[in-house]
């Protein structure tokens, strides 16, 4: 099935809406002279009538060059299973795709990215995710004494659904959190204003880095907080913890959170396999879709990295 398969020049961005990035994307392919195509991972069909099995909107057929996942959407978990495994059947295909649904799918459930920052080694905050509010009240009346906790959503970005807990009284009801309770060591920094840093890796570089600073402990730009730049003596030792989170879940590409305590000890919050950059962006002077582009363009087929700019 695989060697009847006809490949494509194009390389495929995946989200589930043409945003910002995804148009910094396309223009950063076409600089380097790579054509692109776009669709949402939702509108891919598994389709066997084609030798890949995959049908993919304006291809007829064919495979992509490589793949960008930029992001995609929410939906049931039939859904978002399926979806993944287009990701899953492209790879198995030889096509590169960033990230790889592996990736993701490690990154998108945080229980599982912390087990793997903890197993690498890579410092974390004490972390529990139990089923349940019995199990959730427990580990609350255990864990209390020894400090305040974060309830995160288990799959969610953006700051949403945070929550800090005290007591067994601010656990919500099952339902809120679909059953499964995250929570995590609040890290006590100083503040206000407080401050956490997000660091873009990509092909096992550090293309830049951002602090966030707010008002609130909740410090995501989403939320509000001001992107402002790194210097000093951190820069070296964030960009050495980041690049081992982003190794521990086999990122491509990701958006590194670490967080400095009041001692100064840094920690890896979450590993983001779809970030976006553009509070980023605003504080370093690298291109990140630039680089994006080329490190996946150094991945193909010598045809497209050798076609002339258009």
């Amino acid at each position: 099935m695989v060697d009847q398969t006809v490949m494509s020049d194009k390389i495929l961005i995946l989200s589930d809406k043409p945003d910002r990035q995804v148009r910094q994307l396309r223009r950063a392919f076409g600089k380097l002279g790579a054509e692109t195509i776009f669709c949402p991972l939702a509108d891919i069909a598994f389709d066997t009538r084609y030798p890949s099995g995959i049908a993919i909107p304006t291809l007829d057929g064919a495979l992509p060059a490589g793949v960008i996942v930029r992001s995609i959407s929410g939906g049931s978990f039939e859904a978002i299973t399926r979806r993944l495994g287009i990701l899953h059947a492209l790879t198995q295909l030889g096509v590169p795709v960033w990230n790889s649904a592996k990736a993701i799918e490690r990154c998108v459930d945080k229980s599982t990215t912390t087990f793997l920052l903890a197993a690498a080694g890579v410092p974390t905050p004490e972390t529990f995710a139990v089923e349940g509010p019995a199990n959730a009240r427990t580990v609350v009346k255990r864990e209390v004494p020894h400090g305040l906790l974060v309830l995160k959503p288990l799959f969610g970005s953006q700051g949403r659904g945070i929550r800090l807990i005290r007591s067994i009284d601010d656990l919500p009801d099952p339902d809120e959190v679909d059953n499964v309770y995250y929570l995590q060591r609040l890290v006590l920094r100083a503040g206000p204003p407080y401050r956490d840093y997000r660091i873009f890796v990509s092909n096992g570089e550090i293309l830049g880095m951002m602090g966030r600073c707010a008002d609130g402990w909740i410090t995501n730009i989403a939320r509000g907080a001001k992107a402002e730049p790194v210097v000093g003596p951190l820069r070296p030792k964030l960009a050495e913890l980041a690049l081992a989170a982003a190794a521990a879940v086999a990122t491509d590409f990701a958006g590194i959170d670490i967080v400095q305590g009041c001692e100064g000890n840094l920690l890896v919050l979450e590993v983001n396999s779809m970030p976006a950059w553009t509070g980023l962006q605003t504080v370093v002077p690298v291109r990140v879709a630039d680089c994006i582009a080329q490190a996946m363009v150094a991945l193909l087929s010598p045809d497209v990295k050798e076609r002339p700019a258009a």
